[in-house]
């Protein structure tokens, strides 16, 4: 067989680069140090600065650098596990749950939300906001929408606290018989409110988990979760057999 065309693409200089920043992340920095700026760097390896930038972004994609406001650039700890769900199937809010409520509007909400939910574009739901943290630290912010129709027998929200109303809508969610969920994952930027509630800066990668519950024959809720990139790990099933991690080790296939 002869040579493919992928083959003959000659290896981006950002991409070498990347390569020789993180053999220097290894051996001269350790895990919280800050960067020499920009300047100092592409000085030091002979490049533009934008070829430097996409080696740096391409590192903070693959969680080996994070990018902190007000501190700038610093070498990243491993990511941490963080599971996203287990064999048994709950709904959100249920004994066990990691996530914590924040916060809980009603209004319309976004048209690909409506789509997801077959609920009318103008029809008002309950979102849900919570949080997450591990190791002491944000790692994920999620809106949970819910319909009217789903916790149609909870009366006027009368709570002291905007957590206490959240709760509210989720206790009256868990009385639906839950017949199953999917999920959905895929790599995305940081919004500006993720990422100030994530530490992030906007832009940022994220991993986006979508899922979807079911009950009395339709979807009766759903999720839109974002976790940090550059520290987690998703892991699925209570044994964490499939793993979403974007190492240092991989390479570009």
């Amino acid at each position: 067989m002869g040579t493919t065309q992928l083959e003959t693409v000659p290896e981006p200089k950002y991409w070498h680069l990347k390569t020789v920043l993180s053999e220097a992340l290894d051996s001269e920095f350790a895990v919280g140090e800050i960067l020499p700026n920009e300047r100092d760097l592409a000085a030091r390896f002979g490049v533009a600065r934008a070829t430097l930038r996409q080696a740096l972004e391409q590192l903070e994609l693959e969680g080996r650098l994070q990018r902190r406001r007000g501190v700038g650039t610093t070498v990243a700890p491993p990511r941490m596990g963080v599971a996203v769900g287990t064999e048994r199937h709950d709904w959100p809010g249920a004994a066990g749950d990691a996530w914590q409520p924040v916060d809980c509007v009603v209004g319309a909400p976004p048209a690909a939300v409506a789509d997801a939910l077959e609920t009318d574009p103008d029809e008002a739901v309950h979102t849900v906001r919570r949080s997450r943290m591990s190791h002491g630290q944000p790692v994920a912010a999620e809106l949970l929408y819910i319909p009217q129709s789903s916790v149609s027998d909870l009366s006027a929200i009368d709570a002291p606290s905007a957590a206490a109303r959240a709760r509210s809508v989720l206790r009256e969610l868990q009385r639906l018989e839950l017949e199953g969920q999917d999920r959905a994952v895929e790599l995305g930027s940081a919004r500006a409110d993720d990422a100030k509630e994530l530490d992030r800066l906007p832009g940022a990668p994220v991993l986006v988990v979508t899922t979807r519950f079911f009950a009395e024959g339709g979807t009766a809720a759903l999720s839109v979760a974002t976790y940090r990139a550059d520290t987690c790990r998703l892991t699925f099933g209570a044994s964490g057999g499939v793993e979403i991690h974007h190492g240092p080790q991989r390479q570009a296939s």
